[in-house]
């Protein structure tokens, strides 16, 4: 089987290689590919790409090939600052600055863009000898980038305290930038002690060519059955920083929570994700890939919502405070009590099972009685480390209830499914 490398170096002799470009972008082509470092040059690591070149290319002959590094990659940039990115001959260096009515400096170290996400890095350098406090923390922060073909919002960020107590240290994530935006400004906002916000706004040159493309970039047509409905898995994005998987769902209703996805790469777990997004769409987003040959990769759905049907009545005799298994989950009868108006059931269960409201009743002297209220759910300790979900079921009837009548409970159902991506076609 080829590995990515191959397929890279085949994509490049049976596409790149038949591109012809305009003899006066030639010479900007060889300078720039001079300029990067020699390790970075080899046949089996990268081609680069300058994106003034790419950028004609497509003007002239209508082919489009993303601007960036195509190159295979074996290193977590993730866990770098990025001086170590810049050692690994990645990234594109910034160094913009702006200054605070306190004197405080916030500078753009730098950035890296691939298909998933923009990072940028930065640090905030508050005056000589006045120290971070947990106030400062919380009055900075970065609203969208903006460019040419470019409107990408905040997704996250992180840091650290960096060489002294008055240095923060961070990185911050953005939506994917457009390839053709030569210029970039991203928006940095201050809270003032009075409830005035501020808004900095830091302009940068942005050079394409320091991009990185996706390691992996596939449509995938790959579904999982559910207790109601199908996954569908629609395509995967292996980029340097991340690997992302969007699909969407085709199901009765949506679920309450996701489940729990898996990836596998050569058969060793990199990370595992909840779904987020909006119905009926969803994302899961995973570290990006630590190895060199890929020979497989797998999505294993570990759970996810699902439904059991009950057929049978629930007995509601003597004695109380019993659990029940009904299917694949317990059912605690805590207590069934006379009151005023009839009977109320305490049913306890575990947090993430739901009993379905629609048509429970209860089975009493020879009638079907409807629930008449429900109490607000409340965690009952059993003392032993374990944690259940208690509600009070109230039924207008003077007859002893016989038997509990409920149609089914949502739960979070253990399914273990896998679908495996194809590898031996990647480009």
């Amino acid at each position: 089987m080829e590995t990515i490398e191959e397929k890279l170096e085949e994509y490049k002799e049976q596409t790149v290689n038949q591109m012809h470009v305009p003899s006066d972008l030639e010479e900007r082509l060889r300078n720039a590919l001079l300029r990067v470092p020699k390790k970075k040059r080899s046949k089996t690591k990268l081609v680069a790409w300058i994106s003034s070149a790419a950028a004609a290319i497509i003007l002239m002959v209508g082919v489009y090939e993303y601007p960036a590094l195509a190159y295979y990659f074996n290193i977590n940039l993730n866990t770098l600052s990025f001086a170590e990115v810049v050692e690994q001959g990645y990234g594109q260096s910034v160094d913009k600055s702006i200054t605070l009515q306190d004197g405080t400096v916030v500078t753009i170290q730098g950035v890296i863009a691939d298909d998933n996400v923009f990072r940028m890095y930065y640090t905030i350098d508050r005056p000589a000898g006045i120290a971070f406090t947990d106030d400062d923390f919380r009055r900075y922060g970065f609203e969208n980038l903006r460019g040419f073909l470019t409107n990408s919002d905040s997704l996250r960020g992180g840091g650290g305290l960096g060489k002294t107590k008055s240095q923060f240290v961070g990185d911050h994530d953005f939506k994917p930038v457009s390839p053709f935006a030569r210029t970039l400004t991203v928006t940095f906002t201050e809270w003032l002690d009075n409830g005035k916000k501020l808004s900095y706004p830091i302009t940068f040159n942005f050079e394409a060519n320091k991009a990185m493309k996706s390691i992996i970039k596939e449509d995938l047509s790959e579904s999982i059955a559910v207790d109601k409905g199908t996954i569908h898995y629609d395509y995967i994005t292996a980029s340097p920083t991340s690997t992302i998987v969007k699909g969407h769902y085709e199901l009765e209703e949506y679920p309450r929570f996701s489940g729990e996805t898996k990836l596998y790469v050569n058969g060793t777990e990199v990370g595992r994700s909840g779904a987020g997004g909006r119905n009926p769409d969803f994302q899961l987003q995973f570290a990006a890939f630590p190895t060199d040959n890929i020979h497989s990769i797998e999505l294993v759905l570990e759970n996810f919502e699902g439904y059991h049907k009950i057929n049978e009545p629930i007995l509601l005799a003597s004695p109380s405070d019993r659990s029940i298994r009904v299917g694949d989950e317990k059912l605690w009868i805590r207590s069934v009590t006379k009151t005023e108006t009839g009977y109320d059931i305490v049913i306890a269960r575990n947090q993430f099972t739901f009993l379905e409201k629609d048509n429970l009743s209860i089975q009493a002297g020879g009638h079907v009685v409807p629930v008449s209220s429900i109490s607000e759910e409340r965690p009952w300790d059993l003392k032993n480390g374990n944690i259940m979900w208690e509600q009070t079921y109230s039924f207008n009837t003077m007859d002893k209830p016989e038997f509990l009548l409920v149609d089914g409970y949502q739960y979070i159902k253990t399914y273990n499914k896998k679908i495996s991506i194809p590898v031996d076609n990647k480009k």
